[in-house]
């Protein structure tokens, strides 16, 4: 049975018409052929390509500003969460259920909405709908397209359209992951007093951890906070084993004033002295808000100033290393992405539609 999207529905039946059809990463390519094929179908003056499971859309109208909306087609696992459904909270707003809901094919509904429905923009328009943004960050196809196609990726401002409850949130955070490991000897645990517990050794580290004061900055009125934590222990040989090898990763949320390397720095410098080994093993740089910016400033006096800072890494920081300024913005909380019970209040979907709308024609 073939699948067709009316791209002139209202974003709240096109984005349980997303939802509806399964693209967990890796499969993504019934979802793009959709996409690919209701762009081309039912847009006017959009140069349309693919790029494996990703699909791309611009205008070349020669308006003297362009603007990007990029999200991603893909999900997680779903947890039977499939097909969506609507349903009325207790306060009687009305929720759309499912996965992907938050994260994000609302966003991506309204713009594939806007792109078939707004008939005069003030900008040109570039669509970038990518594949494997849920997983490892080699798979990602944002990452594909900026090796292959980085024409593509030239544009005034970005618009990445990440569940934010209705608010711009600026920049992200960086991230990095370490992995401290601790070396001993091994010893019949009858006779401990022979060995030298590797795990034992990591208890200084926690301890640092445990009493280590998280900075907040505020750039461009936006304040993020940082954040270290252990996130994995590992050792031991068996019950009757004193441990000669353990391990410990932290990972490190950090402002987007720091640079990867300084983040690094200031791990090492937070672990220095102890017995241990400290490997480099994730890092992620982070994106200023770069609200200044006059295209930013425009969508931020369209959205009526609600801005605040983004929490952890999205893809703006790609864009943001490209000197473009980007922000993250779309319908739902994205603290019920990934969720089982995942939803979005259908009057976000409506909310941002419109905002997007009097950004894109003012």
């Amino acid at each position: 049975m073939s699948i067709a999207l009316d791209l002139s529905a209202d974003p709240i039946e096109l984005t349980a018409a997303l939802v509806d059809i399964p693209s967990v990463s890796q499969d993504e390519a019934v979802i793009a052929d959709v996409v690919e094929a209701a762009l081309r179908e039912q847009t006017t003056g959009f140069e349309v390509i693919r790029s494996g499971n990703a699909v791309l859309a611009r205008t070349n109208r020669g308006l003297p500003t362009r603007v990007m909306l990029a999200g991603h087609l893909d999900t997680v696992p779903i947890a039977d969460n499939v097909p969506s459904r609507r349903v009325r909270g207790d306060d009687g707003a009305e929720l759309l259920y499912g996965c992907g809901t938050v994260d994000m094919k609302s966003g991506d509904a309204v713009f594939l909405h806007l792109a078939a429905t707004v008939a005069d923009p003030a900008h040109d328009l570039t669509l970038i709908f990518y594949d494997c943004e849920e997983i490892a960050a080699k798979f990602n196809g944002l990452g594909r397209i900026e090796r292959e196609l980085p024409e593509w990726l030239r544009a005034d401002v970005a618009i990445l359209g990440e569940p934010s409850g209705g608010f711009i949130e600026a920049g992200c955070q960086g991230t990095l992951r370490v992995r401290l490991t601790t070396a001993g000897t091994r010893a019949h645990s009858a006779r401990s007093w022979l060995g030298d517990n590797a795990i034992h050794k990591l208890a200084p580290a926690l301890e640092r951890l445990s009493a280590y004061t998280a900075r907040q900055v505020d750039i461009d009125g936006c304040v993020y906070r940082e954040g270290l934590q252990a996130v994995r222990v590992a050792g031991g040989v068996a019950g009757n084993v004193v441990p000669d090898a353990a391990e410990m990763d932290v990972n490190f949320r950090f402002a987007p004033d720091r640079r990867a390397e300084q983040a690094y720095a200031h791990v090492l410098e937070v672990f220095d002295g102890l017995d241990l080994t400290v490997e480099l093993t994730d890092s992620a740089p982070g994106a200023l808000p770069g609200l200044a910016d006059p295209a930013a400033a425009a969508l931020i006096e369209a959205a009526g100033g609600r801005v605040r800072a983004k929490y952890g890494w999205t893809d703006v920081s790609r864009f943001a290393a490209r000197g473009i300024p980007a922000v993250n913005y779309g319908p739902g909380d994205p603290n019920l992405a990934h969720k089982r019970d995942e939803h979005v209040p259908v009057a976000q979907i409506t909310d941002v539609a419109a905002v997007l709308r009097a950004y894109l024609t003012a």
